[in-house]
């Protein structure tokens, strides 16, 4: 085999090579290709997820605030029912100095 025969053999090999990867590339990018439809759907996934993470963001900040003000209601309540209790215990107080005095003073 002589130089140039060496050299053509080795040319065409190395073309055949190319056309080969190159017809992979091909069948690969045809067969893996994301179609329209399929893009179209992953869009719309990603637009109802976000509306959801939005959905529930604004549920929890809700019910955050609800949490608030139940609790400060809660806390007013029982400070109201501290001072109710406070004020039937001077009441009760009241009441039995009351018959106490009027004991003594009434003779039996």
């Amino acid at each position: 085999m002589s130089r140039s025969e060496f050299i053509i053999a080795t040319a065409i090999i190395l073309f055949v090579a190319f056309v080969m990867g190159w017809f992979a590339h091909w069948l690969m990018h045809r067969f893996s290709r994301v179609s329209k439809s399929d893009v179209g759907e992953l869009e719309r996934m990603a637009q109802e997820l976000h509306e959801a993470e939005e959905t529930r963001d604004q549920a929890i900040t809700y019910l955050q605030q609800r949490e608030a003000e139940l609790t400060n209601q809660l806390t007013q309540t029982e400070a109201e029912l501290s001072a109710a209790m406070e004020g039937l215990r001077d009441a009760r107080r009241e009441a039995e100095e009351m018959r106490a005095y009027v004991d003594r003073i009434q003779p039996s």
